[in-house]
């Protein structure tokens, strides 16, 4: 089966290097598969999990948004953070969590707000790929 070499960086460094069938990813405008072939695109990503497919298995990887570049062989995902399932310390995810739920009830201003939501869709989106990876 043909297969897309995809490379996920972020600013600290590579994450993952590795030829898989397909990607899904959630972009900001909607969800994307992409197989080999794919026309050539850039996207903006969110907060969200990235779907590789390889040899009838699955794995995800938690982005903290970034840029998804398509090329008819090649995926390059530049992540502000990005995360396997062993490199998230569940514990941590869910402290941030917490403290990210306190700062949202305890609204001081709409920038304390946000920054709170935020940290919360990170924390969740770490939460759901350790838990749930398949």
């Amino acid at each position: 089966m043909k297969t897309l070499t995809v490379s996920v960086v972020t600013p600290d460094g590579p994450v993952l290097e590795d030829a898989y069938e397909m990607v899904s990813c959630k972009a900001e405008s909607g969800e994307l598969g992409i197989l080999p072939g794919h026309i050539p695109m850039v996207a903006p990503l969110t907060i969200s999990s990235v779907r590789l497919k390889q040899e009838g298995s699955s794995e995800r990887i938690a982005v903290s948004g970034g840029f998804l570049e398509v090329r008819p062989d090649q995926v390059t995902i530049l992540a502000q953070s990005a995360e396997k399932p062993s490199d998230i310390d569940i514990d941590r995810a869910r402290r941030a969590k917490e403290r990210a739920e306190q700062r949202m009830a305890n609204k001081q201003s709409d920038i304390d707000f946000r920054r709170a939501e935020l940290a919360l869709k990170r924390a969740i989106n770490r939460l759901d790929v350790k838990n749930n990876n398949f």
